[in-house]
């Protein structure tokens, strides 16, 4: 039984995003979506996966992909949160709807429910992404300068520019694991890392089997934005021997136009350590596995059940398709 175990055990492409009352999979053909609603009752979503490399393959290219696939995910992401919690909400009308705005309704009236739907999910993808810009570069870029008349080298100065980074990173995370809300959707998040564990381990995808499985995996979203932290310290601090670092407003200005390079770094790492499993590759995802402490909580059985739902929804008809 062992020796089968081993054998049939692989790494999955298979990535996955936890919701409110639900879960994401996201397979190399499908799309599937899964929520508890509140009468217990799963609500799915099962879509063909659309690639925007099949439209443009220059999209798909290596250190451009990383680009395309973090906009792209940002997008569908806020677009699964907005259906998920339309979902979770009491069919029964707990929950009274509020009445239209004038400016909803006229919206509406001249764009088309759909479309004003796409362009709420579309500025709530970009007030994220300014967030988290705002948050966790410009922020640091700031309080660093606090420093500036004790620092006469670039590499000091980004040194601790990136360690109040680092800081305001994981006090964000702390912060949020502490809300009740959230603490339910990092417990659905620990069951979509279960669940993708037993099925890499080539286990029966069971309540059972799936709850034994580890919640901390090196492929998860928060160790993708520690990486992005760190290759953003790291290229910061090669930049800034060349260019006026003691100047503010050039420091935020760079640490701007760094933003798509560091992502488009940062993701190709990420794939490399999906892809290998080494020594090396297991140091490297050692912190972000450490920060999940924060994002992944132990599921109860009905949320393990929403993991086996949508990663079954995804799994490829042809053997093999999903491996790395």
């Amino acid at each position: 039984m062992a020796n089968k175990k081993k054998e049939s055990a692989f790494r999955t492409t298979i990535g996955g995003q936890a919701l409110i009352e639900g879960i994401m999979m996201l397979g190399p053909d499908r799309r599937a979506t899964v929520v508890r609603k509140s009468d217990g009752e799963l609500e799915v979503k099962d879509e063909p996966r659309k690639l925007v490399k099949d439209k443009c393959a220059v999209l798909g290219w290596p250190f451009i992909r990383g680009v395309v696939n973090f906009g792209s995910s940002m997008v569908n992401g806020v677009r699964d949160l907005f259906w998920s919690a339309d979902m979770a909400v009491d069919e029964d009308g707990e929950e009274e709807q509020a009445e239209p705005s004038k400016f909803e309704q006229w919206l509406e009236k001249h764009l088309g429910s759909e479309k004003v739907y796409s362009l709420l999910v579309g500025v709530t993808a970009v007030i994220a992404i300014l967030f988290s810009v705002a948050l966790f570069f410009l922020l640091p870029t700031f309080l660093a300068g606090i420093f500036d008349r004790w620092i006469s080298h670039p590499i000091v100065h980004n040194l601790i520019e990136g360690a109040i980074r680092i800081i305001i990173f994981m006090l964000y995370l702390y912060l949020i694991s502490k809300m009740k809300d959230m603490r339910r959707v990092f417990s659905y998040h620990g069951a979509e890392h279960k669940t993708i564990f037993c099925y890499e381990a080539g286990l029966p995808l069971t309540v059972e089997n799936v709850r034994a499985q580890p919640r901390h995996h090196p492929r998860c979203g928060t160790s993708f934005l520690f990486v992005v932290i760190v290759v953003a310290i790291l290229a910061s601090s090669v930049v800034f021997t060349y260019v006026d670092w003691s100047n503010l407003w050039v420091r935020l200005a760079t640490h701007l136009l760094l933003l798509l390079p560091v992502v488009a770094i940062s993701y190709e790492c990420n794939r490399l350590v999906g892809r290998y499993d080494n020594a090396l590759t297991r140091l490297l995802v050692r912190p972000g596995l450490w920060m999940q402490n924060f994002t992944t909580f132990e599921p109860d059985d009905s949320m393990i059940e929403v993991g086996i739902k949508a990663l079954t929804l995804v799994i490829p008809e042809e053997k093999g398709k999903d491996a790395w």
